[in-house]
């Protein structure tokens, strides 16, 4: 029998800074729970309802950095617009393009709570690699 692995997160102390550590079966699914904990190093953020469409077009070396740049635009969504990402719709991800077609909420300001500002994601630990049922990837946010 071939396992495969469950989407989830989990965060880790790192000196100074904060790690998300995120596994999956697929490339594309690690998309969702790496957002999801970008926004958990954030806080306990709620999105309203409403929904808009967002697109992602991303070109880089290799998925590691492929995933790095999607993550900092979901920051800059959230810094810029108050926005962040309520579903993926479609991902196509490849070793040098992600293309995302997903929707994205206001974040409701009254109900979530910021535990943390994070500035960026960092190349530091950038990783993403095969394991036993998918793909484990590692990113390093500056808090």
């Amino acid at each position: 029998m071939i396992r495969t692995v469950q989407p989830f997160y989990e965060l880790f102390d790192h000196t100074a800074d904060m790690g998300i550590r995120v596994r999956a079966a697929t490339l594309p699914e690690l998309l969702q729970p790496a957002a999801e904990g970008l926004y958990a190093a954030i806080g306990e953020l709620v999105a309203t309802k409403d929904s808009e469409a967002v697109r992602f077009d991303l070109r880089a070396a290799d998925t590691a950095t492929l995933l790095r740049d999607f993550l900092n635009e979901l920051l800059i969504l959230f810094e810029r617009d108050g926005r962040i990402l309520a579903a993926i719709d479609s991902a196509d991800f490849t070793e040098t393009r992600l293309t995302v077609a997903a929707r994205s909420s206001p974040v409701d300001p009254e109900r979530s709570v910021y535990h943390r500002e994070v500035k960026a994601i960092t190349y530091h630990e950038l990783s993403i690699r095969p394991i036993d049922g998918g793909y484990e990837a590692t990113m390093i946010v500056d808090i």
